[in-house]
């Protein structure tokens, strides 16, 4: 779950930041950069501040410039976490936002995307975002997945994973600690059918 490590140093949200631009994906306002003509597309599944945070949108510019188009839909449907809310702590706010919530609305964005003739899709999801994607990875809705920052992921998530994952995690976090990392890493090392695709 959120710590005090994340909430720490959150992101000055900017709605106008990045190169792409914003239009509706599957009903969801949505950050969107590259080639809708491209036959590869990334979803990238945000943290707890949301799909306004300039980092983030850098990352997705970065897909995008490599040939990839890139989704970034608002699953907060404009409520991203705001730490500086004394009434409204991160626990009462994920009561509102579950990751579970996050996994049933990102599906029709997946669906939307094959409609375009998009064949390739993979998904990048940090911190609250790792936890959707594991949820893809399981079901096999994702070509390839990839975590920063898995802190709501468990190691039950991680064997159910049926497509390839890449974890990036850090060395001072006390939400997805290394050793949990190298469990995860151990875990997917050992499904051959995993490593194969």
């Amino acid at each position: 779950m959120s710590g005090p490590q994340c909430c720490e140093n959150p992101p000055t949200l900017n709605p106008s930041s990045g190169v792409g631009r914003l239009e509706k994906v599957a009903g969801l306002d949505s950050y969107v950069a590259g080639s809708p003509d491209s036959k590869s597309a990334i979803v990238f599944v945000s943290d707890i501040f949301g799909y306004d945070a300039p980092n983030l949108r850098k990352f997705a510019d970065k897909a995008a410039a490599a040939g990839y188009y890139v989704v970034v839909p608002d699953f907060f449907y404009g409520d991203p976490y705001v730490p500086d809310n004394a009434g409204r702590t991160i626990q009462i706010w994920l009561q509102d936002h579950g990751a579970a919530k996050g996994f049933e609305d990102v599906k029709p964005v997946i669906e939307s995307l094959k409609s375009k003739g998009i064949t390739a899709i993979g998904a990048v999801g940090f911190c609250w975002g790792a936890k959707v994607v594991v949820e893809l990875a399981k079901q096999d809705n994702i070509k390839a997945g990839v975590f920063c920052h898995p802190s709501f992921v468990s190691v039950d998530d991680i064997k159910e994973v049926k497509v390839p994952l890449a974890i990036l995690g850090a060395e001072i976090d006390q939400m997805s600690p290394p050793a949990v990392i190298k469990q995860f890493e151990e875990i997917l090392a050992a499904k051959p059918d995993v490593r194969k695709q």
